[in-house]
């Protein structure tokens, strides 16, 4: 049977194709998510060690805290320690040209130990002396020989400082960026160990790095270096480099591969829906072999070794779509790390490629293989001697085992449905999450029971298309089972689908309703000089700013409430601006941010002082605030020392991106920093780019599930073709066209798929609202948003696919002529 067996597989490879396919696409899902955790761990390993890439030994506090100043001095002492580096840094004030920011000063260490890559010039040799990263350089304006000027960081504002402690600092060179994840981004500069004191006074020694002589060993001078500092009273972690980088690593994860386990559950999906694939795939193939069984069971061949012979088959296919499957997630993820190294910051992608990924791959590929088909195995033991295979018994409500199914499923849907909407009533997603696998399990095992009804209902639906139609509608259902395996396949990628993609769009709206409330201006900008006439108009001037308004400073609290500034901003204004109505008082009252601890409040204007009632807003970012009318009965302070103030209020279809580049234009436009502009547009870009970024790259996952189930539709319509020959010769014999058993193979294909999509975007859009509430619900108020064109896209891409899916069956059917068909033995 063994040869048998390989003998099928090779003579008959294109039956093997969709099996295969579906295998290895499923694989290649389970390994590219192995290789993704693996391929993160390193890129960060690569990025964060090379910190550490020429030091010998890495000695860090136990608690996290700052080292002490002469524990470098006491490692300096060790027996075996040649070089010790006391790793400074900190934040000082820059200026560079027009604009002030604060940047990160880093100390420069030994020659033996220094790890900056220099783009162009030379390193710091004295003070007054410093490297900027290129990154920053090219932001400014910057090059080599400009003069720069910094300052301590000390009370007051950046400009202040600047005037206090200013010195002159010349550009020597211009280094990489940092690929230091805690650093990115930042305004990095370093300089000589004395600069840094200078400029940080109070930077942090976060390290040392230490070069051992020739021959000393690390784990004895470690040792060694440990008791030292603990006789001196300092308790220190003392690390190799490679020790060092793997604790920040798990430090920077939180001990856990949050995104490699979020992976898995998709490729666990994705492996059940290959499973399920492969089932109906095998089913085709053993029914294409019915009459090659029945001889085989007539000259001997026993039951066992019909049976070996199937899985045997299924063996030799899972080990060669499994290696195919590996080889195509290394090749996606070579591609991809090798994509992210072209873009600028990301030099350090680095691929890695674990031996779990290689096994774990090929060993579920072959199992899984192997189990799905089990039961086409037993179905090709059935087969007796001169007769044909028949379709099982299906599991309805009529049968033992149907019923048992059926009470099964509905305790577990009963069951999940309540701890569902305990979780998402309490915003318990510990409870919410096991209670909707729970239910989606038992709608699972209860879909034999409706799915078919359904696909009956909606087959009326093809009436009007006449015989293709209504033939199209019963055919459909003919075998129960495997129609509703193969509408479940699918039901399981777009119900998935659907929940991220409602789970997205209610998220998205959560968040941008609480940031309204927390955060009830789109941008705000202080200016430094106090009123800009000229301000508004320019800011209004640029694209994608709806209104801009400036909010008058027109009193003060009393000095007991921190005589604050109060300003006045009209009715008008404020509905021009602010997206949240707790953030606008009404007449005699002072709006105040969230917090505040009184119910009234002392304003002093330039004619009187009253005691106003406090209205405290949602937002601890608003300022006090009072009406016009409110403002006149105090009467306004003339001379305030205020800082002025612009609010502005953004065009909603501005993109992340878009927002980001328009905070850039204010910057230039008014010659400001860019930490005096923020508001509630630059949070709330943030949100939506990661929830766009995490709903592409969980829907084209799951867009593989899909594809494979699409296969399944393809399998079973190929399963239908192939026992209904005869049936369909004889409908052509009685004047049935090739186009018209095309079409009535296409609309099964299209009722199927549609059906499946639709229950699955019901479900989705269920399990997405309920999944966001349950997960959000104690920081925002949830409220299900449905992203309806997208929902319908699915529909749409889901029906077209299992049309395309018909076209291979269909055109199988047609070729056969009438005569071939009826001759063709039952």
């Amino acid at each position: 049977m063994l040869t048998v067996a390989l003998s099928q597989v090779s003579r008959h490879a294109r039956r093997y194709i969709a099996v295969g396919l579906a295998v290895m696409l499923g694989v290649g899902f389970l390994a590219a998510t192995l290789m993704v955790g693996a391929t993160t761990t390193a890129t960060l390993q690569n990025s964060i060690g090379a910190e550490y890439s020429k030091a010998d030994l890495v000695v860090t506090s136990a608690d996290g805290s700052s080292l002490l100043p002469a524990a470098a001095d006491t490692v300096s002492s060790v027996a075996g320690v040649e070089v010790v580096h006391a790793e400074q840094q900190g934040y000082f004030v820059l200026q560079a040209g027009t604009a002030t920011n604060m940047a990160n000063l880093s100390a420069l260490a030994p020659p033996v130990l220094e790890g900056l890559v220099l783009q162009e010039g030379n390193l710091p040799e004295s003070a007054g002396e410093v490297v900027i990263d290129a990154a920053s350089a090219e932001q400014f304006g910057v090059e080599i020989g400009d003069t720069l000027q910094g300052a301590a960081l000390r009370e007051g504002t950046l400009a202040e400082n600047l005037a206090a402690s200013g010195m002159e600092l010349t550009v020597t060179g211009l280094s990489e960026p940092s690929a230091h994840p805690f650093l990115s981004g930042a305004i990095a500069l370093h300089a000589v160990p004395f600069q840094v004191d200078e400029l940080v006074p109070d930077g942090a020694t976060s390290q040392l790095q230490v070069i051992l002589t020739d021959g000393a060993g690390a784990g004895q001078v470690g040792t060694a270096v440990d008791q030292v500092l603990a006789d001196a009273g300092t308790e220190a972690s003392v690390l190799t480099a490679a020790e060092q980088t793997t604790e920040d690593v798990a430090a920077l994860s939180g001990g856990q591969d949050q995104l490699t386990i979020v992976l898995l559950a998709f490729a666990v999906v994705a492996v059940i829906v290959t499973a399920l694939v492969i089932a109906n795939t095998f089913s085709v193939l053993v029914a294409q072999r019915t009459r090659e069984l029945a001889l085989l069971r007539c000259i001997g061949a026993g039951r066992g070794q019909i049976r070996r012979s199937v899985l045997l088959e299924a063996a030799v296919v899972g080990t060669v779509s499994s290696a195919l499957g590996v080889l195509l997630a290394a090749g996606v993820m070579w591609a991809l790390v090798s994509l992210a190294r072209t873009v600028p910051g990301s030099e350090f992608a680095t691929l890695a490629v674990p031996a779990s990924a290689v096994v774990g791959g090929m060993v579920v590929g072959i199992l899984m293989t192997i189990a799905a088909a089990l039961v086409p195995a037993r179905a090709a033991t059935a087969v007796a001697p001169l007769a044909a295979l028949r379709p099982a018994e299906h599991a309805g409500v009529t049968t033992r085992r149907g019923r048992v199914r059926l009470g099964i499923g509905v305790l577990a849907v009963v069951a999940g449905s309540a701890l569902l909407a305990v979780g998402a009533a309490q915003a318990n997603l510990l409870l919410a999450l096991p209670g909707g696998a729970l239910s989606f399990l038992g709608f699972l095992l209860c879909a034999g029971l409706f799915v078919p009804a359904l696909v009956t209902g909606v087959g009326r639906l093809a009436s009007p298309l006449g015989v293709p139609g209504k033939l199209a509608a019963v055919n459909a259902v003919r075998n129960p089972a495997r129609t509703t395996a193969t509408a479940t396949a699918l039901l399981v990628g777009v119900t998935l689908v659907s929940m991220m993609m409602t789970g997205a769009q209610t998220s998205r709206t959560a968040f941008d309703d609480a940031l309204a409330q927390n955060y009830p201006v789109d941008l705000a900008v202080q200016l430094d000089g106090g009123e800009d006439p000229e301000a508004a108009d320019t800011l209004l001037a640029l694209d994608g700013v709806d209104a801009v308004v400036q909010p008058l400073p027109v009193a003060r609290t009393t000095e007991d409430a921190g005589a604050l500034t109060v300003y006045s901003l009209s009715s008008a204004d404020a509905e021009a601006v602010l997206r949240s109505e707790t953030a606008y008082p009404q007449d005699g009252e002072v709006a105040m941010p969230d917090g505040t601890q009184v119910t009234e409040l002392e304003v002093s204007g330039s004619s009187s002082t009253r005691v106003l009632p406090v209205k405290e807003a949602e937002s601890r970012t608003i300022v006090p605030l009072i009406t016009p009318a409110t403002a006149d009965q105090l009467g306004q302070l003339e001379g305030t020392d205020a800082a002025g103030v612009l609010w502005l209020k953004l065009d909603d279809s501005l993109g992340s991106g878009e927002i980001m580049q328009l905070r850039t234009s204010v910057v230039d436009a008014l010659g400001v920093s860019e930490y005096l502009v923020s508001g509630a547009a630059l949070e709330r870009a943030t949100f939506n780019q990661i929830i766009d970024v995490l709903l592409l790259v969980v829907t084209a996952l799951l867009a593989v599930a899909v594809l494979i189930a699409l296969i399944g539709v393809a399998n079973t319509l190929s399963l239908s073709v192939l026992e209904r020959t005869r049936e369909s010769a004889l409908l052509r014999a009685l004047g049935l066209t090739r186009g018209q058993l095309r079409g009535m193979l296409a609309v099964e294909a299209v009722l199927i798929a549609g059906v499946a999509a639709l229950i699955g975007i019901v479900l989705g859009m269920l399990y997405g609202w309920r999944g966001a509430q349950s997960a959000l619900g104690l920081v925002a108020v949830v409220t299900p948003s449905f992203p309806w064109l997208q929902l319908a896209g699915v529909l749409l891409v889901a029906t077209a696919a299992g049309l395309a899916a018909s076209v291979l069956p269909a055109r199988r059917a047609a070729r056969l002529s009438p005569v071939q068909g009826l001759a063709v033995e039952g």
